[in-house]
């Protein structure tokens, strides 16, 4: 982790009252700091996929997660042929020890997880889902691309149809009661953005602001016009100068700070489930999704993501705060 001098943040207010909107570096994670920032959920697949969430340990001994200077593997089982009536396919769900309100989260990504029956996600939550509300970042299933960006909540929060955004909306009505859970989408533009299109273009970069007045999420493809605080890895990053985002969520019909409490970041890989499972056979894979995900290990070879780095950036006039959950016995910053 990172932390700004006291002068050098005392000075960041100063320049972020001049220019408008700027975030500085809270927390940065690269390599094996993902082993300390983040814990291993060994828990039953909440969208009922055909997946076997492991423990630290089992994840390290079956190199399901690997870490060097610069980078953070996450992958599936992809040696094992499964017993129709044993447990799913061995994967990794992260969580985030700490939980972030308004916040500026940018990953550097090189490669994502593909292949028929996969579901990967990289996304934030609250506590007493869906009270708290979820921010999809990176989601989609079965190679299909291009990405979506999608908020889900509790009733009264909708989003306008037409809005300042590159994507296209899917849903406007961001209820997990309406339209089975789809909640309000933003399908990105380009194909580039998700699945085996954005392995072969060794990746890119995603980044999610969370204010008090919106969410915006951008993408810019490893080749595409990156600005420079976000390729540089600067201590500072100010969205406002980012251009349109690819996809916007103003508050206002949606009231950001009630729907959205502080949020754990989640990473996790599933199978099948309520979404991969579904769609599946509209998808163009073979068989079931079940059978093949049972029987197909070698087809989960590029099942895995390469995480170049996250990056949390806080505003300048933010204030600490902390709570502590008892039950993990740890301090969560909010």
């Amino acid at each position: 982790m990172k932390l700004y001098p006291t002068l050098l943040f005392l000075l960041g207010t100063v320049t972020s009252a001049a220019l408008g909107t700027s975030y500085f570096l809270h927390d940065e994670v690269v390599g094996w700091d993902f082993y300390t920032h983040f814990d291993f959920q060994n828990i039953p697949d909440p969208t009922h996929g055909r997946v076997l969430y492991v423990d630290r340990p089992t994840a390290i001994t079956q190199n399901l997660t690997y870490a060097c200077s610069d980078a953070f593997i996450l992958r599936a089982d992809d040696k094992t042929i499964l017993d129709p009536q044993g447990p799913g396919r061995m994967s990794v769900r992260l969580q985030s020890f700490r939980r972030y309100k308004n916040t500026v989260l940018v990953w550097d990504i090189r490669h994502m997880p593909q292949g028929c029956g996969t579901w990967p996600a990289v996304w934030t939550d609250g506590p007493d889902w869906p009270n708290g509300g979820e921010i999809d970042i990176i989601e989609g299933v079965n190679d299909q691309s291009p990405n979506s960006a999608t908020l889900h909540t509790n009733a009264n929060c909708t989003m306008a149809a037409n809005r300042p955004q590159l994507g296209t909306v899917k849903q406007d009505d961001c209820d997990v009661s309406v339209n089975f859970n789809a909640g309000c989408g933003v399908s990105f533009p380009t194909s580039n953005s998700y699945g085996p299109a954005f392995n072969q273009n060794g990746g890119g970069w995603y980044a999610m602001e969370r204010s008090p007045t919106h969410i915006r999420v951008w993408f810019w493809p490893r080749d595409g016009p990156v600005p420079e605080d976000v390729r540089h890895n600067e201590g500072e990053v100010e969205p406002d100068h980012w251009g349109t985002p690819t996809a916007y969520f103003p508050s206002t019909s949606c009231d950001i700070q009630k729907h959205f409490t502080a949020q754990w970041i989640i990473i996790n890989l599933t199978f099948c489930g309520d979404w991969a499972g579904n769609v599946y056979g509209t998808s163009g894979c073979p068989g079931t999704c079940v059978d093949y995900v049972n029987n197909h290990p070698e087809a989960f070879s590029e099942a895995y993501f390469d995480f170049a780095s996250l990056r949390i950036y806080k505003p300048f006039d933010y204030t600490p705060s902390v709570s502590v959950n008892v039950t993990l016995n740890v301090t969560i910053d909010i």
